[in-house]
Parts: structure tokens; C-alpha cells; sequence
């Protein structure tokens, strides 16, 4: 199979073409390198320095003898680029990931908010146009979020939700809630790409991650220059870095608020093998498919007292501290999501074993000269004074 991976530079895009490349697919990236653009721009980097795109194409080939394919170009801004790319390479699947993807960079200022929106939701509509246009036949897998849905007193289906009102049903997508403009931004991913596989007949798979964790895969461990990024800063880090990073550093972590907000979680190994079975089965023409793509639940409670219990075997203080919220969210709230398709279809999950904290915290003490501890602290609050 021909695989197009949109954002091919990225913590998710670099380590899925390898994976793809290493398994038989023929694959090939785009991206414009703004994140990296991003990053620069208010004074962050990944724990671990993280090789220019072309070195790192260069050294798996190398490795491998196989060839990954770079387009560099901004799908956004630049309709024509994405109807040369599909023209040339002409995929049978593409993988998007080519968007901005911290909540926190999307609520910094207006400026931050409206390039989130403009980036997300006008790369995915000029994508929309051009496999309309060139080979509608072609299987989109988008990455979506679990904080489109928010966290509803109610259970979450995969996407959509059987409705009754006053005596009549229907099937409709399942009510959103986003938490931020760049939840909102997938909003409108998801309801733009639901109209066009009911208008025109497109066949999509939107995978609504949760939160991912881990730098590790069979193809990034194989040479130092294949590494992916490991964010851990309070703007493009997760939350189980953050924690990783202060255990190791030996400041508290951070606990935003009471520590009840509960969320999906999945190791990068197991985003890998959620892509590969949608590509493996397709959507039909006309499908809009959602997938919700996680393994566990944990709240910041849970994750702070794992971490904590791991890095204490190895020495560390590794204290908890709750501090005022940035965001505005329930800090105390019912979450129970659904997520049988992906095990259906034959996902083996990798789980947040104290073995694989381990690990993770002997990663960042590799790195811990690196560590910058000012860009620990949240400095983006959701609602201005």
C-alpha cells in the first residue's frame, strides 16, 4: 500500500513512516516544519535534540535500504502543493497528523487561537478538495482527539449515538464539549470530513487519541538520529512527561487543580499499531468512522501516585503538589468512554506498567542537563483577568 503520512516531521507522523516503512508500505511525508517554527517561538524544545527531517530520511535509508519519500510544504496555506503531492505520489491511504496540537498554544492569545484554527481546519479542508478531485477512492485516517467529546455526564460511544426525542430516533455524531480552541479546531475536522463522506462519498477513519506517552519504538531505537520528540514543557508536553521530567529534575509535580480530570491514555507503540489496523481495514466509501483510540483510563491523581511510586524505587523524592488550575474543566467528573473497535480489529495493548515508568524516567535522567525547569510552570491560563 501507498502511505501519504501528513506531519511526517512530527512526535507521531516521523515514527508512524518508519513503522510503515519498516512493515512493506511505501510511504512518503509532508510537512512545512512549523512546529518546530512553534517551538522556537516561545522558548521550548524537545528533552531529547531531535535530527532536521532529511537527516533522518537519509539515515534510514541507510539503516534499511528503504525509501521515505519528503514533500515539504504547507497543506494550508498551499491548496496547489497538496494537488502536486497526491498528483506525483499518488496514495491509496494517507495518514493526518499535519496540525497544531496543544491546547494550551491555542489559548495563549488571539493570534495563537486563530493560526490553530487556520492551520487545522483549512489544511484538512484543502486535503477534503484534492482527494475529491484526483481519487476520491482514497482512504483518509485522521487523527482526531477524546477532548472533542469533553467529559459528558454520560458514557461516550466511538463517534456517534443512537437518539431518541419525542418518540422518534435517529443516529447522529455524538455531542462535542472541547476543552480549548484546538479541541475546537478538531471539532470542525470531524463535522467537515462527516459531510463530505455523506455528500461526495469519502471514505474516512477518524481516530479520536487520547493522550499518547513514550518516545520509544523498534525504529527509533535503532540509530540515535531516528529519535521523535519528548515534550515535557507546560505547552506542547503531556502530562506524564511533565511528571517524569519533575521526578527525575526533583521538583513536585504539578497537579492542576484536585487531580480528578480523568482521560484515555496510550503508549506511542500502541498509536503505531492503531494506524496500521485502520489502514489495513478501510472505511467504505461513504463511511465516516470513529474510532476512539486508547487503552486506559487514568485521572492526574492516578498517573501522579504511579509516577511517584516508580521514581521512589529508583531514589527519587518525587513529592505531589496540587496548584492552582490554568484551564477551566471539572477537576471532579464521570468519564467512561467506549473503545472496542481498535481491540476488534486485533490491538494489543502496550499498559502504563511501573516497568515502563522506569524506563521513562531513566530517559529523562539521561537528558537531564537539558531539562529547563521555567518551562515547567503553566504560564496559559484559560480565562483572562
Amino acid at each position: 500500500m501507498k502511505v501519504l503520512v501528513l506531519g511526517g516531521d512530527g512526535y507521531l507522523g516521523w515514527p508512524t513512516a518508519m513503522y510503515l516503512s519498516n512493515k512493506g508500505y511505501e510511504v512518503a511525508v509532508v510537512d512545512n516544519m512549523i512546529k518546530r517554527y512553534w517551538e522556537a517561538e516561545i522558548g521550548v524544545e524537545p528533552l531529547c535534540p531531535v535530527r532536521p527531517l532529511p537527516v533522518r530520511v537519509k539515515r534510514w535509508h541507510e539503516l534499511t535500504g528503504k525509501t521515505i519519500g519528503t514533500y515539504i510544504g504547507d497543506i494550508a496555506e498551499n491548496h496547489r502543493f497538496v494537488h502536486k503531492v497526491l498528483q506525483e505520489f499518488q496514495p491509496e491511504a494517507i495518514v493526518h497528523y499535519a496540525e497544531q496540537p496543544s491546547a494550551p498554544f491555542s489559548m495563549m492569545d488571539r493570534d495563537k487561537c486563530v493560526h490553530t484554527q487556520r492551520n487545522n481546519v483549512m489544511g484538512t479542508l484543502n486535503l477534503m478538495f484534492a482527494m475529491q478531485r484526483l481519487n476520491p477512492d482514497i482512504h483518509l485516517v485522521k487523527l482526531g482527539t477524546m477532548g472533542e467529546y469533553g467529559t459528558p455526564n454520560i458514557d461516550i460511544e466511538e463517534g456517534w449515538i443512537e437518539v431518541e426525542h419525542k418518540g422518534r430516533k435517529d443516529r447522529m455524531l455524538y455531542p462535542k464539549k472541547p476543552g480549548s480552541f484546538y479541541h475546537l479546531s478538531k471539532v470542525h475536522d470531524s463535522a467537515n470530513l462527516e459531510f463530505a463522506c455523506r455528500i461526495w462519498g469519502m471514505r474516512v477513519t477518524d481516530l479520536n487519541q487520547g493522550c499518547v506517552y513514550g518516545a520509544d519504538t523498534n525504529e527509533t531505537n535503532m540509530h540515535a538520529d531516528l529519535g521523535t520528540s519528548f515534550h515535557y514543557d507546560a505547552v506542547f508536553g503531556t502530562v506524564i512527561n511533565r511528571f517524569v521530567v519533575q521526578a527525575v529534575y526533583g521538583t513536585p509535580m504539578s497537579v492542576y487543580g484536585k487531580g480528578g480530570q480523568t482521560r484515555g491514555f496510550l503508549n506511542i507503540r500502541d498509536t503505531l499499531q492503531c494506524v496500521e489496523l485502520a489502514l489495513l481495514n478501510p472505511a467504505e466509501r461513504g463511511d465516516f468512522r470513529v474510532f476512539n483510540q486508547f487503552t486506559e483510563q487514568f485521572s492526574v491523581n492516578d498517573l501522579a501516585t504511579r509516577v511517584s511510586r516508580a521514581a521512589k524505587s529508583l531514589g527519587y523524592k518525587a513529592e505531589i503538589d496540587h496548584i492552582a488550575n490554568p484551564r477551566v474543566e471539572q477537576e471532579d467528573h464521570y468519564y467512561n468512554a467506549l473503545h472496542s473497535a481498535l481491540p476488534a480489529l486485533g490491538l494489543k495493548p502496550h499498559l502504563l506498567t511501573d516497568d515502563v515508568l522506569v524506563h521513562m524516567l531513566e530517559y529523562a535522567k539521561k537528558y537531564l542537563v537539558r531539562i529547563d525547569p521555567e518551562v515547567l510552570s503553566p504560564s496559559i491560563k484559560w480565562k483572562q483577568k
